[in-house]
């Protein structure tokens, strides 16, 4: 149902449609000297090096109402903020069952959509490789789809 590929230093999670689920940040750990960020990210990568997790964003919220040249009625406009009152009502649920931590941002691919930034920690190091991280991965992002929140 998911799959994933490596873009620069993160990964792109798509679902069984190839449409965009999130993106997955791996922790790195401290990599020094700084200015050789890219140089080490990218051995690690090549020598499949294991990491303990790292960061998943996924859309939150789409509002619907923000779209360039788009007009509306006050009911339609209405219908939108209950929407997604009702949206963030079952994210916020799921967040405070789960005892996530986490950050939210304005999507910085839409500005009509705001993305959910939490960490995820690995049962098992992982190693940088895009089957090994969807692996590691997969009961997150089963969980969101299964909360019909992916």
């Amino acid at each position: 149902m998911w799959s994933t590929e490596l873009d620069s230093d993160f990964f792109r999670i798509f679902d069984k449609d190839r449409k965009i689920a999130g993106y997955f940040w791996p922790d790195y750990g401290q990599i020094l000297p700084e200015d050789k960020y890219d140089e080490i990210v990218q051995l690690m990568h090549k020598n499949h090096d294991s990491i303990p997790g790292g960061f998943l964003t996924i859309p939150m919220i789409k509002f619907g109402i923000f779209d360039n040249n788009q007009e509306m009625d006050v009911l339609q406009l209405s219908s939108k903020v209950c929407d997604v009152s009702a949206r963030v009502d079952v994210w916020k649920e799921f967040l405070l069952e789960q005892h996530m931590q986490h950050s939210i941002q304005m999507s910085h691919t839409d500005n009509d959509m705001l993305s959910l930034s939490f960490p995820v920690k690995f049962l098992i190091p992982a190693s940088l490789d895009k089957k090994k991280i969807l692996e590691a991965l997969l009961p997150t992002l089963d969980l969101l789809s299964q909360k019909g929140l992916l």
